[in-house]
């Protein structure tokens, strides 16, 4: 029967991003009591799971994009001899453990991925899409958060966003006091987890003299600037070309 497996011969050719996203999130981050519209404590629970992927998983991807419940991963080499099947199933799965683990969640999680084709000159543009679509969410969830409290469902306050431009939004909680364009930078313009090159300084007892060793650590960026800036260009090429 090896043979009705159809896709298992589909590989991927680096480099990629790999996009999970969380399945019904929005009722898990309701039913477990998380902030409207936003909450840090949630981001930082999503920037340490893709903190995990790179580090712990074994898969290696180079950097992680992160916004809401959405993690982009970056890979120049590919686990599993780049079998599709393999890496959208394991990335998804190690990241629902990762997320029960770091959490504490006694209820299970699920996550979905997909894998998208890059380049080295095609990765900032998709990174850019991303960034614009973090943008979107947040203007969304402000607002549709600021209707829920005035009175409205989830269900009316949706409805009554559909086609409303991002202007007009945008100026709807400036008259509630919000201004979108001076909330945490996190929440406009998303989280980068990345590893990053630091010197420490030791000591070598047998030379007797202090000695200096190149080591790598996580960080969490969050405070990226805009992708589409050549600020924004010359930071993705950096970490790209790592």
């Amino acid at each position: 029967m090896f043979q009705n497996e159809i896709f298992s011969g589909l590989s991927a050719i680096p480099p990629i991003f790999v996009r999970i996203d969380g399945r019904a999130f929005h009722t898990l981050t309701k039913g477990a009591g998380f902030k409207k519209p936003f909450d840090e404590g949630f981001m930082d629970l999503m920037a340490s799971v893709a903190s995990m992927l790179i580090s712990e998983s074994g898969l290696e991807p180079l950097f992680a994009y992160v916004f809401s419940d959405e993690i982009n991963l970056y890979f120049k080499n590919l686990p599993f001899g780049g079998r599709v099947e393999k890496i959208d199933s394991v990335c998804a799965s190690y990241a629902a453990g990762a997320f029960v683990a770091v959490s504490g969640f006694k209820s299970p999680v699920s996550f979905d991925s997909r894998i998208i084709f890059s380049n080295e000159s095609d990765a900032p543009v998709y990174l850019e899409w991303r960034q614009r679509e973090a943008w979107r969410n947040h203007i969304n969830a402000y607002c549709q958060h600021a209707l829920v409290i005035e009175g409205m469902t989830e269900r009316e306050a949706a409805d009554a966003l559909k086609g409303v431009k991002s202007a007009e939004m945008h100026e709807m909680m400036f008259e509630r006091g919000i201004n979108l364009s001076k909330t945490p930078s996190w929440q406009r313009r998303g989280v980068i987890v990345r590893h990053e090159q630091y010197i420490k300084t030791g000591y070598n007892p047998v030379e007797k003299k202090e000695v200096l060793t190149e080591r790598s650590k996580i960080t969490i960026d969050k405070n990226p600037p805009l992708f589409h800036t050549e600020e924004g260009k010359d930071y993705l090429f950096d970490i790209i070309r790592d």
